[in-house]
């Protein structure tokens, strides 16, 4: 254990002391807030700039209808075809011209109108632009047949369902999106975070192999601890490197929210109030709040830990034994694609089954399987997920990290001396008999 303990505090001290992770442990979360505020800027500006669209209106049904809004200025120009209009439209830089031509049948005009433009225009406004036409049409289309807009308007009756769980926990609509959002963002973290730190681990162990220090270190220490310490001590590097990101990030965007007055993120409240009906934003930001208290933040927070661990222990020797067998970054491709494959594996389940049915057969499956467990469970433990299947699943994460310990510590201790050739998969098993 004393040798162990040295080469886990050797590993740990090279990674911290090294020019490049301190650059990149101080410059990234300068770079990611500084990116986050540079697209809040972009998007405020953008979003405070108002878009002038010349309307053609051959049908006059829109000519004291289109209403102005805060970031839309509709022009008409009367008494011109649309090659004239295009023409005109162009000349005076506005963002678009709205052509509606004439024709009896109102469905015929809904079907003809048109929107042209000198870039491909953005979508929020295009649906906002179609609401406003549609809305007036249907309205017109009331009145022609003889109904009372009036009338139909007071008559509609707006459903919000209220939601309930059989404990008799109230839910709303933004709890099953922030649950997903945050098991999404778990899950990202613990990919992203397998890959940085696992492959450094492999990069660090293809080093020492080709520089031949690792002949040196061999006959010192058993390849099983200088394994297990590589893997700790990038492990703890790692965390270390986490923990001033978390730091860093927090104050860094504090600090240049209070200096440059923008905020990291902006919302568009024409799509959340597309999307939410008679809500107002004060009613969604309380939804939202509510919905984080409401989650389970003990069990996420304790879950995520213990995933987070045996997760990447279990890939962290993988890669480990991957770079004990090759020579060479370009040979360990090989080998790392199988493992690329099974992290987007997982990944494609969290994000396009889990959202559906967190539940299901699919995601309670590859709940349990130990290479996807970290990714999908994490994904479904916001949602709720019993604590006996919890249980089994880290039971069999450990189980099988174990069990990969002890076969890449056997293909470490063969190929950690081997020279001049990339093994094949037949040969690693091989490995594994001596």
């Amino acid at each position: 254990m004393g040798n162990l303990g040295l080469i886990i505090e050797r590993e740990y001290l090279n990674k911290v002391t090294n020019k490049s992770f301190i650059l990149a442990t101080f410059l990234t979360p300068l770079i990611i807030v500084g990116f986050s505020l540079f697209i809040g800027y972009l998007t405020s500006v953008n979003n405070d700039t108002v878009k002038n669209i010349s309307v053609v209106d051959q049908s006059g049904y829109f000519t004291n209808s289109l209403n102005n809004s805060d970031d839309l200025n509709f022009h008409f120009i009367d008494d011109f075809d649309l090659e004239e209009a295009k023409l005109i439209s162009k000349t005076k830089s506005d963002y678009g011209l709205l052509f509606i031509p004439y024709y009896d049948d109102l469905n015929q005009i809904a079907d003809s109108i048109m929107f042209i433009s000198e870039d491909a225009p953005s979508i929020a406004i295009i649906s906002r632009i179609e609401g406003k036409i549609e809305r007036l049409l249907t309205n017109r289309n009331f009145e022609k047949v003889g109904l009372d807009i009036e009338k139909i308007n007071k008559s509609k009756i707006n459903i919000n369902l209220y939601q309930e769980s059989f404990e008799g926990e109230e839910t709303t609509k933004m709890d099953g999106i922030i649950k997903l959002i945050f098991g999404m963002v778990l899950g990202m973290l613990l990919y992203i975070f397998i890959f940085a730190y696992g492959s450094m681990i492999m990069m660090s162990v293809i080093e020492e192999k080709t520089s031949r220090i690792v002949e040196i270190m061999i006959s010192s220490v058993k390849p099983f601890q200088l394994m297990m310490g590589k893997i700790l001590g990038t492990s703890l590097a790692g965390l270390t490197q986490f923990l001033v990101w978390t730091i860093l990030i927090v104050m860094f965007s504090y600090l240049m929210t209070a200096i440059f007055g923008i905020e990291t993120s902006t919302q568009n409240s024409e799509l959340l109030l597309s999307s939410s009906g008679n809500m107002n934003m004060n009613t969604e930001a309380l939804d939202a709040i509510s919905a984080f208290i409401n989650l389970p933040l003990t069990n996420i927070i304790v879950a995520f830990l213990i995933y987070f661990i045996g997760g990447y222990l279990l890939y962290a020797s993988l890669f480990a034994a991957i770079g004990a067998a090759v020579d060479n970054q370009t040979d360990a491709q090989q080998f790392v694609m199988p493992i690329t494959i099974i992290l987007i594996l997982a990944l494609y389940v969290g994000i396009f089954t889990i959202p559906e049915d967190p539940n299901g057969t699919v995601a309670i499956i590859f709940s349990y399987i130990p290479f996807t467990s970290p990714v999908v469970m994490l994904m479904r433990i916001p949602n709720g997920v019993p604590i006996y299947e919890q249980i089994i699943s880290i039971i069999i994460l450990y189980l099988t990290f174990t069990l990969c310990i002890w076969f890449a510590a056997k293909i470490y201790r063969v190929g950690i001396l081997m020279y001049g050739k990339k093994p094949s998969y037949k040969e690693l098993i091989k490995w594994l008999k001596y």
